[in-house]
C-alpha cells in the first residue's frame, strides 16, 4: 500500500485529490494537511466525506511528513514547496507539486510571471513535467519530483501539441480561448467569485498576461522544437469547474484560419 500525504487538502484542488486517492485501491492517505483547519475533522470541512474520512486535519510540517509518506502531494500556493524543499526530504520520499514552482525550467521566466523569488532552483533540472500523455516515459520509479501541470495548460497543450509537433500550424498565430469554472480561482472568499458576480456572466481576466502562458509556450516549444508565442484569453464562466477550450490558429500550409475545439 502506498502511503500518501497531502498538504493543502482542504482547498479545491486538494479536495479533488482526496477524492481521487480514496478511490485508488493501492493508496492510503496518512496526512490531511491544512493550515486553516488544524485539529478539525476533515469531514467537517467537506461533509460529503463523513462516511469516508475519520482523520483530523494536520499542519504543513513537510519534514515530518517526509518521514511518514511514500509520496507527498502539495496543493499549495506558488512558492510554498520551493521555499521548504530540501535534498534530505527528496532522499526520503517523492513529491508531486500542484503549484507552478517546478513547471517552468527558466528561473527568470518563473520569477517574472509569478513575481516571487524561486528559493530552490537546484531542483528544476530533475523535476518532470507531469503531463502523462506526453511525458509518461520520463516518470519512473526513480523520479523524485513531479511538477503537476496547471489547469489551462493541460487542456491547451493536449489540444495543440500534436498540431505543433507535426508542423501543421503557424506557431506565432496561436490564440487560446479557455473558459474556466470559478473553482480555478481557489476557495478563498473574493468579491469577484461571489454568485451574483459570476452568475449569468462571463468575465475575462489576465488577458495577455495569464500566468499559465509561459508554461504553455515552453511545453509546445518542446513539441515543435521551436519558439512558440501564445495569445491567451482566459474568461471565467458560470460553472463551478471544468474548462471549455477553443484554440484558433493559421495553418502552416495556407492562410485560412482554423479553429480547434477542445
Amino acid at each position: 500500500m502506498i502511503k500518501a500525504g497531502i498538504i493543502g487538502a482542504t482547498g479545491y484542488a486538494g479536495g479533488e485529490l482526496v477524492r481521487l486517492l480514496l478511490n485508488h485501491p493501492q493508496v492510503e492517505i496518512v496526512w490531511y494537511g491544512s493550515r486553516s483547519h488544524i485539529e478539525e475533522k476533515y469531514s467537517s470541512v467537506y461533509r460529503n466525506m463523513f462516511r469516508l474520512v475519520e482523520d483530523v486535519c494536520r499542519d504543513d510540517n513537510l519534514a515530518e511528513l517526509a518521514e511518514q509518506a511514500d509520496v507527498v502531494f502539495t496543493a499549495t500556493p506558488q512558492g510554498f514547496l520551493a521555499g521548504l524543499l530540501t535534498e534530505e526530504m527528496l532522499s526520503k520520499t517523492k513529491f508531486v507539486d500542484l503549484s507552478a514552482d517546478y513547471r517552468i525550467k527558466d528561473v527568470g521566466v518563473y520569477e517574472k510571471w509569478y513575481g516571487i523569488e524561486h528559493k530552490s532552483p537546484q531542483f528544476l533540472a530533475e523535476a518532470v513535467y507531469g503531463l502523462c500523455e506526453v511525458n509518461r516515459a520520463e516518470i519512473t520509479e526513480r523520479t523524485r519530483l513531479v511538477a503537476n501541470p496547471g489547469c489551462y495548460t493541460t487542456c491547451s497543450i493536449l489540444t495543440a501539441y500534436p498540431l505543433v509537433k507535426e508542423g501543421l500550424i503557424d506557431v506565432d498565430t496561436l490564440i487560446i480561448d479557455a473558459k474556466s469554472g470559478t473553482s480555478g480561482a481557489g476557495r478563498g472568499a473574493k468579491v469577484g467569485n461571489l454568485f451574483c458576480e459570476v452568475n449569468e456572466n462571463i468575465k475575462a481576466y489576465g488577458v495577455a498576461s495569464h500566468r499559465h502562458t509561459p508554461e504553455i509556450e515552453e511545453q509546445l516549444g518542446y513539441a515543435g522544437n521551436c519558439s512558440v508565442t501564445v495569445s491567451s484569453l482566459p474568461p471565467r464562466a458560470i460553472s463551478s469547474s471544468a474548462i471549455h477550450l477553443c484554440i484558433m490558429h493559421i495553418s502552416s500550409s495556407s492562410s485560412n484560419p482554423m479553429s480547434s475545439p477542445g
